[in-house]
């Protein structure tokens, strides 16, 4: 199946961005000729998302590192910008590692034998407020090793600067109490310096780190002969003439061949942060040049590796025996019994009862996809098996402001397509777009689906098979990010509060073009 978006051209160069989806904040890791890449997943669960390259340009999803979030109670309801902020991804002493900072509750890792898990339960290394974008280095020279991490001036008062600790080589102890490596006020121009990566190279500490925020920033390297500093700085990735806006935060790999590469973010409002690829050299002096001369390359020819598949992570799924895709994840810890697995194709979620019905952004058993490329239709077909008046389900767009398109079971049991929508600071839904009946009042069923054109721009449709095919249904809906993650495609079913089962609803054939 040829993907909905690819940054190969097929000529061996690519495009950027070489994943055009809400890969926020990536690190990526080589080993031998397989490449890594994790990302910030923020309050949804399963976290962690582990990708696999053989060409840093063709990826797909083999996994997520993190169950659910710990502490497991304060993500049993979404928190939407909250939780896994910023991971870094490791190997060392024969274990896969990823550390990252969670802004209230402070350093936490994860580790494994091998990348596909099972992976360790969350251990929390340093507590506290606003301890972010933690990144570990073991120092091969001198057997230490050593976390970096920045600080969120929203919970800590604190930012725009670096601590550095010694760490136990088992990723379990910091050794010290913490100095501050390097100072962003102390640099004229230098504001919110934040999400370090560490590194050991020729005889220096590095630390990539980016700058300036993250809708207008720039990528930045440091240097010096001792962890602790003192630092030395350049600015080495900036958007320059280019339309890339705030080009940072992102990871150094180097290839077999001996090439070395950079991943790193560029915000697109509601499509995320989106990943690109950019070559990488070492000037005269021993300074990192990213792109071309500092600027984002837009089409560059691929890194020296064997031939790939044409590849991007899964977006479609026909929820074989009832059970959904990598690609899926909640909006927050997973609850028992939101879906029923079964004999059949076609997904099955219980109609949970919550008095949040009305508001999707309180829902934790919203099953979210990314939004997969700038114009993209998704559809699905769904039926309504819920008896119980009030009871609803449906295809969403999903972010600070919302819009879905569904079925709803009225209170003399028929069914209803409904159209609805939240702006961003509306605390309930309302319609958009008049109710219509849908023939056959017991198990009804309809197609829905979501055209989306550039500026995340989003037209829904119904064909709920009167014969009048695919109906247009309400007017654009603008979809918009949360403050920190990209607007999402969401399934979900939900019922009004009450004494036992409300029934379920049954989703089949999602599917991108």
């Amino acid at each position: 199946m040829t993907p909905v978006r690819t940054g190969d051209l097929g000529d061996g160069t690519y495009r950027n961005p070489v994943l055009h989806a809400d890969w926020s904040d990536p690190d990526a890791l080589a080993v031998g000729a397989d490449f890594y890449l994790t990302a910030s997943s923020f309050g949804r669960a399963p976290g962690l998302p582990l990708l696999h390259s053989r060409d840093l340009v063709n990826w797909s999803l083999i996994g997520h590192a993190l169950d659910k979030l710990e502490p497991a109670a304060d993500f049993a309801a979404p928190r939407h910008d909250r939780g896994v902020w910023a991971p870094s991804l490791r190997h060392a002493d024969g274990r896969f590692w990823i550390f990252w900072g969670d802004p209230d509750h402070g350093v936490f890792q994860v580790n494994a034998e091998h990348v596909r898990g099972p992976w360790s339960k969350p251990h929390l290394l340093k507590a506290g407020k606003g301890l972010i974008d933690a990144c570990p280095l073991w120092d091969d020279e001198t057997g230490e090793a050593y976390l970096v991490h920045a600080w969120a001036k929203s919970r800590s008062g604190v930012k725009n600067r670096l601590t550095g600790h010694r760490m136990s080589r088992d990723g379990r102890t910091l050794l010290d109490e913490g100095t501050v490596v390097v100072d962003g006020d102390r640099i004229p121009g230098w504001f919110t310096l934040e999400g370090p990566k560490l590194y050991r190279h020729g005889g220096w500490f590095w630390i990539f780190a980016p700058a300036g925020g993250v809708e207008t920033g720039w990528q930045g390297a440091f240097r010096s002969r001792d962890f602790f500093g003192p630092y030395e700085e350049r600015v080495v990735l900036a958007q320059g003439s280019t339309g890339v806006n705030g080009p940072h935060q992102g990871g150094w790999v180097r290839t077999r061949a001996g090439e070395d590469w950079f991943l790193h973010f560029q915000a697109r409002g509601a499509y995320g942060r989106v990943v690109h690829l950019q070559p990488m050299a070492w000037d005269a002096d021993g300074w990192p040049v990213l792109g071309d001369g500092g600027e984002p390359v837009a089409v560059h020819r691929k890194p020296a590796a064997p031939p790939q598949p044409v590849g991007a992570p899964a977006t479609d799924d026909a929820f074989p025996g009832g059970r959904y895709g990598r690609q899926w994840q909640w909006t927050a810890n997973r609850g028992a019994g939101w879906a029923v697995e079964h004999a059949g194709d076609g997904l099955r979620l219980a109609c949970v009862r919550t008095p949040d019905a009305h508001d999707l952004r309180l829902l934790p058993n919203v099953l979210t996809q990314r939004l997969p490329a700038e114009t993209f239709t998704a559809g699905v077909s769904l039926a309504l098996e819920s008896t119980e008046p009030g009871a609803r389900a449906g295809l969403a767009v999903l972010g600070d402001a919302f819009s879905w398109i569904g079925l709803e079971r009225d209170a003399e049991g028929g069914l209803r397509l409904v159209h609805r929508f939240a702006e961003a600071v509306a605390e309930r839904e309302r319609d958009a777009a008049h109710a219509r009946v849908v023939p056959g009042s017991g198990g009804g069923r309809v197609r829905l689906r979501v055209e989306v054109s550039p500026g995340a721009r989003c037209r829904f449709h119904a064909d709920t098979g009167d014969g009048h095919g695919w109906v247009p249904s309400g007017p654009v809906f603008a979809a918009t990010p949360w403050r920190w993650v990209g607007a999402l495609l969401g399934l979900f079913a939900v019922a009004p509060r009450g004494p036992g089962s409300a029934g379920t609803a049954l989703f089949t054939d999602f599917h991108v073009n």
